[in-house]
């Protein structure tokens, strides 16, 4: 029952994509192996299947390792809800909200429940492969850490360093990590590994070199950028690409402050015939045929930021042009008349009008849904698979025309013209039958993919590029 950990030197070095990739070449070498991040910031969750929730990444992870995700997985969630806060979700559950200045001190308490949820994991599985968080660099936050050196310090986990090519300064970002480490937290890091190199590797052989004289670290290769890895779900918004195919059917996706759960938009960026767009702040909705208003973790303010970049009015005139809405989860919400917070919950007290594009009210609650779905999509009688991840409830006029049907039950609404639709399903459009449905009902085709077969093919691809690029076999051997 081993361990190893990959930390970065900064954030969005593809450290997720590698601990997907090694769980998938682990288990390919016959291996029971499974993912672990003791703290993870996103709001891209997953449902997992005991019932809590863990960041995406994590969640696809899992999937490289041949698992259903567990709250064990990421025992600490950090999702951010302003500026300065962020919910903290700990094994799967909400524990409380805090502001950033007052983390550290509830740091601490997390540390047992972190190690809890690792040693379950170590206990079932022969290697656990765990991923870090930003980087051990910032030893400003080192006291109380439970994401980088305090957690593998407290397990007693070896680590393998991760450095960015592509951000430039990748010689003084290892070299700087390991001079401003501790040295018993440097004495944790076993090797170091370079990542999305771009063009011949061969070109760094003088820099790695020096980066192992100059630390004394082993290196363990120079992993040339990963070209396939768009085609799997993203944990950042930022790594959508601005503008996705150039098919006929035209989606824009106005890009929120506060995002949630955008891996919704996966599959559809994938289709041949359709054109997705995400809309940063500053820029106009398009000319499009529909438009998605995503989820978001604070409904509330993400709706004054939507109306601050001024979608709002895009919105009327791309209604009047003969456009269609989706909004899903908090998307959802603010399409209607009106979101009653009384409780907090998502920032201070207080109602906020709606878009007013549905006749439906919506009333945040302190109970939290979290549950895998299967439902019937009331336009085609199409089946569907999805989950549901929201706080909220919301009823009106318009739900007597439901967006689908969950055990019988209406789910949703739509407006009288059938333009304006909101639900609360999550990931509706991993499922290949719908999606094709959901894309027929506005004269729009799909390709006949699978979209599960090809997250499953591009994990394989990546493992093949780790094995091509990396000394797997000792990297791997770290593992204690």
């Amino acid at each position: 029952m081993r361990a190893l950990m990959v930390q970065g030197c900064g954030s969005n070095v593809g450290k997720s994509l590698l601990v997907a990739g090694l769980c998938r070449a682990a288990r390919r070498r016959g291996l029971s192996v499974a993912p672990f991040k003791p703290q993870n910031m996103s709001n891209n969750a997953a449902v997992t299947v005991d019932g809590g929730e863990i960041g995406r990444a994590q969640a696809l992870q899992a999937r490289a390792s041949g698992l259903e995700p567990l709250t064990d997985m990421n025992p600490v969630l950090l999702k951010p809800d302003s500026e300065t806060g962020a919910q903290v979700v700990v094994q799967g559950r909400r524990l409380t909200s805090t502001r950033a200045a007052d983390y550290p001190a509830l740091k601490p308490q997390l540390l047992r429940p972190v190690l809890e949820s690792f040693h379950r994991l170590k206990a079932a599985h022969d290697l656990v492969i765990v991923e870090g968080a930003g980087s051990p660099a910032e030893v400003n936050l080192r006291a109380g850490d439970i994401a980088n050196m305090g957690f593998a310090r407290a397990a007693d986990v070896p680590v393998v360093l991760a450095g960015d090519i592509d951000r430039g300064g990748v010689i003084a970002q290892v070299i700087g990590t390991q001079a401003v480490l501790d040295p018993a937290d440097a004495a944790m890091v076993r090797g170091f590994l370079i990542n999305k190199f771009r063009g011949d590797p061969r070109l760094f052989d003088d820099g790695y070199r020096l980066i192992a004289e100059r630390t004394g670290w082993p290196g363990f290769g120079v992993v040339p950028w990963f070209p396939q890895a768009w085609r799997l779900p993203a944990e950042d918004a930022l790594d959508i690409p601005a503008r996705s195919g150039d098919g006929a059917f035209r989606i824009a996706v106005p890009v929120l402050s506060r995002i949630a759960n955008f891996d919704d938009l996966d599959p559809l960026a994938q289709e041949p015939g359709v054109t997705l767009t995400m809309v940063r702040a500053g820029e106009a909705i398009p000319d499009c045929d529909l438009v998605i208003l995503p989820g978001s973790k604070s409904t509330r303010g993400d709706l004054a930021f939507l109306r601050a970049q001024g979608w709002d009015i895009d919105l009327q005139a791309h209604l009047r042009r003969g456009g269609h809405v989706l909004g899903i989860c908090g998307g959802y919400q603010m399409l209607g008349q009106s979101i009653d917070d009384p409780d907090g919950i998502e920032g201070p007290p207080g109602v906020s009008p709606g878009l007013g594009l549905l006749d439906v009210v919506t009333v945040m609650t302190p109970d939290k849904r979290l549950t895998r779905v299967q439902a019937t999509h009331a336009a085609s009688g199409v089946p569907l698979q999805g989950y549901e991840i929201h706080i909220g409830r919301s009823t009106g006029p318009d739900c007597a025309r439901p967006f689908a049907h969950v055990a019988g039950q209406p789910e949703g609404a739509m407006r009288a013209d059938g333009r304006v639709v909101g639900s609360y399903l999550h990931g509706m459009f991993t499922d290949d039958g719908f999606r094709r449905a959901f894309l027929a009902q506005f004269g729009a085709s799909a390709a006949p993919q699978d979209y599960a077969a090809t997250v499953e093919t591009v994990l394989d691809q990546l493992a093949d590029h780790l094995e091509t690029h990396l000394r797997l076999e000792p990297l791997l051997a770290l593992a204690r």
